[in-house]
C-alpha cells in the first residue's frame, strides 16, 4: 500500500512566514529532530520489506572509511586506525580516529544552515548549539539512531544512462544535473518514485575518482574553490525533492553542483529547511550492478546511523536488500 502524501504543497513553503526561504518549520512541532524521517513510517517499513525484499541478497553502500586515506576534500581530517596488543594477552583492541564526512556519510541537521539567516532547522542557532556551557545535543544525528534510515531506496543511474548517450560528464568541474534528466533516468529503468523514497544517484564520481592518480586527486585538493558535479540548484530540483523524498544522497562528495550557482545552496534548504538527510560519498557501484542484472532499481534500505548525541554527522551503515 503506498504512503499517503501529507505534506503541504512546495507552493506553500515556506511554512513558517517569518523564517527563511522554503522552510517547513512547525510541520512535525516546534521540537522536531527527524524532519523529512518522519515520512517513513511504521506502516510504509512494513510494507516496502513486503514489497521489495524477494531474493536476499545484500548489497553494501558504504566506502571503505579509509577510502581517501591521508587525502579527503574540504581540509577534512582522515581516517586513522590503530591496532594494538593487550599485552601479555593473545588480545586486540583498536582506536579510531575520522572526521565523520571523510567518508560515506549523511549529513545531520547541525552540520548545514541557511547561511545568510545564521540558524538552523527549526531556528536552532550556533548559540543553541555550542553555548558557553557546552551547548545542548539539540538536531544531534543521534536523534536519528532510535529508528534509523529505514525503507524504499530507489537508484536513478545517471551515470549509466548519460552514457549511453554518449553524453560528457566531468565529476571535478561545476555541472549541474537537470529534474529533467533524473526523471528520464526514471523513465528508461522503468523506476516509479514513490512518496518517501530514499533516492541515491549514482554520478559517476566513484568511476572517475578511482581512476584518478594520487598526485591527480592532490591537485584537486588544492583548488579553490573545490569543483564537482552534482544535482542543480533550481525551484524544480526543490520541488522535486520536497514532493518525493524522505532523504537524498549519491556518490559524489557535495551531492549538489560545487560551487552553489544560485544565491543559496541545496544543504540550507534541505538540511535547515526541511530536516532532509543528504548523502555523500556513497559507493554505489555494486548496487548498480545488481540493479541491472535484475532489472530492478529500487530496494530495501536500511541505514543504522551511529548513536552519538549532538553528532554533527555520521557513516550511513548502509545496506540495500533485494
Amino acid at each position: 500500500m503506498a504512503e499517503e502524501k501529507k505534506i503541504p504543497k512546495f507552493s506553500d513553503l515556506p511554512l513558517d512566514k517569518n523564517g527563511p526561504h522554503h522552510n517547513a518549520w512547525g510541520l512535525y512541532g516546534p521540537k522536531d529532530q527527524l524532519g523529512t524521517l518522519n515520512r517513513l513510517t511504521s506502516p510504509l517499513v512494513a510494507s516496502t520489506a513486503h514489497a521489495e525484499i524477494q531474493t536476499g541478497t545484500r548489497i553494501n553502500l558504504d566506502w571503505p572509511l579509509d577510502a581517501q586515506h591521508d587525502l579527503p576534500f574540504f581540509g577534512r581530517q582522515a581516517f586513522h586506525k590503530q591496532v594494538y596488543q593487550k599485552k601479555p594477552r593473545v588480545v586486540n583492541d583498536d582506536v579510531w580516529t575520522f572526521n565523520t564526512q571523510s567518508s560515506s556519510q549523511w549529513d545531520g541537521l547541525r552540520h548545514f544552515g541557511y547561511q545568510k539567516e545564521q540558524v538552523f532547522y527549526g531556528g536552532v542557532t550556533l548559540e543553541d548549539i555550542h553555548g558557553e556551557e557546552g551547548g545542548s545535543d539539540v538536531l544531534g544525528i543521534g536523534a536519528w539512531a532510535e529508528k534509523g534510515l529505514v525503507g524504499r531506496g530507489v537508484l536513478l543511474d545517471y551515470h549509466a544512462w548519460r552514457t549511453r548517450k554518449g553524453m560528457q560528464h566531468a565529476a571535478f568541474e561545476t555541472k549541474g544535473i537537470t529534474v529533467d534528466e533524473l526523471k528520464a533516468v526514471a523513465e528508461e529503468q522503468g523506476t516509479e518514485i514513490k512518496f518517501g523514497d530514499v533516492l541515491l544517484i549514482r554520478s559517476g564520481y566513484m568511476v572517475e575518482y578511482n581512476g584518478l592518480s594520487r598526485e591527480k586527486i592532490d591537485s584537486l585538493r588544492q583548488q579553490q574553490p573545490l569543483k564537482f558535479a552534482g544535482v542543480e540548484q533550481s525551484e524544480a530540483m526543490l520541488e522535486f525533492l520536497w514532493e518525493n523524498f524522505a532523504a537524498a544522497g549519491g556518490d559524489h562528495p557535495s551531492f549538489e553542483a560545487w560551487p552553489t550557482q544560485k544565491e543559496y545552496a541545496l544543504h540550507e534548504v534541505m538540511l535547515a529547511g526541511w530536516g532532509m538527510p543528504i548523502g555523500e560519498l556513497f559507493d554505489l557501484e555494486a548496487l548498480a550492478a545488481e540493479c541491472q542484472r535484475v532489472g530492478r532499481w529500487s530496494f530495501f534500505l536500511t541505514s543504522k546511523v551511529c548513536n552519538v548525541p549532538g553528532g554533527v554527522a555520521s557513516p550511513p551503515n548502509a545496506l540495500a536488500i533485494f
